[in-house]
Order: C-alpha cells, then structure tokens, then sequence
C-alpha cells in the first residue's frame, strides 16, 4: 500500500467508479473488498467513516468482523521527547525487512481551544512512504483521555481486514496516566529515557504497571544504566505468580537503528508467553468487551443527548436543584425513560 501522498492527497487522485470516487464512496462491501486488495485509498476512507462515526459504521463493523484478530497489536507509549516515533520507524523497518505488513496508528494532541491536530507523526515515517508494504495514519485523539482516540480501536480492526500481519499504535505521549493502549495491544512498550526522573518516578503507579516491554531509549545518554536499574528495581518488587510474565527490559538508540532486533525479540518473547498460556485469547476478550461496552454507552449519551431537547432533564434537574428529589432518585427515573 502505497503512503508517499497524504491521505487527502491519495483519495483525490483515484479513479472514480461505478459506485462514485472512493473519497465520497459509502460502498462498504466494495470499499473492504478493495482495502484487501491492498488499495490505500479504501482503507483511508474506512478509517475516515469510522473516525466520522458515520452510520454506516455498523456495516463497517460487520464487514470486517471475519477478520479480526489476524494482526498483531503492538502498542508504544511512553512521555513526549523519549522517542516513540523513531522507534515506531525502526520497527516498521525491522517487520518489514521479515516480510510482515505493517499498519501504523500514530495518535496525536487535539487542541482543546480549536480542536485541531498538527498530525505529525507521519512525517517522522518518510522513510517508508514508498514502500506498498507498509500504512500509516495519523489520528487526532480528539479530546479523548488516555493516549488514544475513541476511533482507534476500530481502526485497528480496518487494518486487519486490510491485511496487515503487525499493527503498532503510537500514543498521544501525555504522561503516567496514559494506560488505555494495555486494553487494546497484544504487546505493550514503555518507552523512557535517561534524564526524565528519578528512582521514585520509576515506581509510579500508571503508566509503567502496563508494561509487557520497558525500551531505554537513547541508551547512550549519561545515566542509562541508571534508568535501566531502577526498572529493574521496580519489576523486582513485583508480586508474580508461577509461570507469570516478567516485563523485558531492553536498551536501544532508535536514532541509529541500535538495539531496535532486541526490542523485536522480546516482542516475540512476549508473543510466545501470550500463546504459550491462553492469554492472548483473554486479552483479546477483554479487549472486545471493551469495545461493546463504549459502543453501548456511546448509544445511551446520544439518547441522554436527546432527552435534553425535550423537558425530561431539565424538569429532574430543577427537582434536584430545589431540594424536591435526590440525584441518584433522578438519574432512576432518567434511566426508566430511557428504557421505556
């Protein structure tokens, strides 16, 4: 799949069909039949339906539902400036060179004044624009908390059905609380670097307990082995079971390609472990359960939303406010509403 233009820039250049041009197209069987083909254009405007939560989305979910699970999800989180997307650029090279189709979901900041993104991720990734192999899209979390957007996961399931072997989902980099990437990869890495806290930032609740990988990168940096101790010091106080997973701890310098084989084989290590003791299935349950519930509570905010045009809400919030009925009172008689 070919990504040297930008997605807007690609689907204005393909041919329209029988069914119109693919950017406008809601064609959801020819657009999946296409994306399998390899058609980057398709998968961008599968992604862009998902993104736009347009109604047919369902169809979407329902068309690609045979091919779930086929990819593995590798996530890589970590703080801004410790180099997530470099690496996620030495990955894409390193799964290649093996033969893998790789999609790529690098999320990015929304602005919470103008709600826009810059989307920058993709830049980073030039090196691979050329390369049929190889899709990457830059999403904006828009104001969604912990790292991803709300789209991402169907996004990752767009990608599958495009035939990609290794998806890797790049976070926002926002801080320790960035953990929603754990519920939606296989894999999880925790990227830090030296020089970005102390002892007692490493035992932090949050962002390091999702780690399966620990990545020490830009390893050449005057207090690595530092950073590399103190991880090990924290993995050590951990509590595991007989035959639980001991989170891998690896040094790289993703700027020189240095230490990116090592990182990819404790993906493997990992990937192994997953099979080796059904967790893989667990996780992926849990992963779809995830998915059922946001898709459900997403359905009972829209009906909540349209209770606020009629006079329901408001007539429960003036009881509350005067003291007539209990909050808790009026969300049970909200949620009758809603049921009946």
């Amino acid at each position: 799949m070919n990504k040297g233009t930008t997605v807007s820039d690609a689907v204005d250049h393909v041919p329209a069909t029988a069914t119109g041009p693919v950017r406008r197209s809601r064609d959801v069987p020819m657009l999946v039949e296409r994306a399998r083909a390899g058609d980057p254009r398709a998968v961008a405007r599968l992604i862009t339906l998902v993104e736009s939560g347009d109604e047919v989305l369902p169809q979407v979910a329902a068309a690609l539902a045979p091919y779930a699970g086929q990819a593995q999800v590798v996530g890589l989180t970590g703080s801004p400036g410790v180099g997530k997307s470099t690496t996620t650029n030495e990955l894409v090279r390193a799964l290649r060179a093996r033969g893998h189709r790789v999609g790529v979901l690098a999320i990015d900041p929304s602005s919470p004044f103008t709600g826009g993104a810059i989307l920058g991720d993709r830049v980073r990734m030039q090196d691979h624009a050329t390369d049929p192999g190889v899709y990457i899209r830059s999403m904006s979390s828009r104001g969604h908390l912990g790292g991803l957007s709300a789209a991402t996961p169907q996004a990752v399931r767009v990608l599958e059905g495009a035939g990609c072997d290794v998806v890797l989902v790049e976070t926002v980099g926002v801080g320790q609380a960035e953990v929603e990437v754990a519920s939606l990869a296989d894999t999880t890495l925790v990227l830090l670097a030296p020089g970005m806290g102390d002892a007692i930032q490493a035992v932090k609740a949050g962002i390091l307990e999702i780690a399966d990988v620990f990545v020490v990168n830009k390893a050449d940096r005057d207090g690595a082995d530092a950073t590399v101790r103190d991880i090990q010091g924290m993995i050590a106080l951990g509590e595991r079971g007989p035959g639980e997973w001991r989170p891998q701890v690896v040094r790289a310098i993703a700027a020189r390609g240095e230490g990116i084989d090592d990182i990819a084989a404790a993906i493997d290590k990992h990937r192994g472990w997953l099979e080796q003791h059904d967790e893989l299935r667990r996780r992926r349950e849990t992963r779809a359960a995830a998915e059922i519930e946001a898709i459900a509570l997403g359905a009972l905010r829209a009906r909540i939303g349209s209770l606020r045009d009629g006079t329901e809400l408001s007539t429960l919030a003036a009881k509350v406010a005067e003291g007539a009925l209990d909050p808790y009172a009026a969300a049970d008689e909200l949620l009758a509403q809603l049921g009946s």
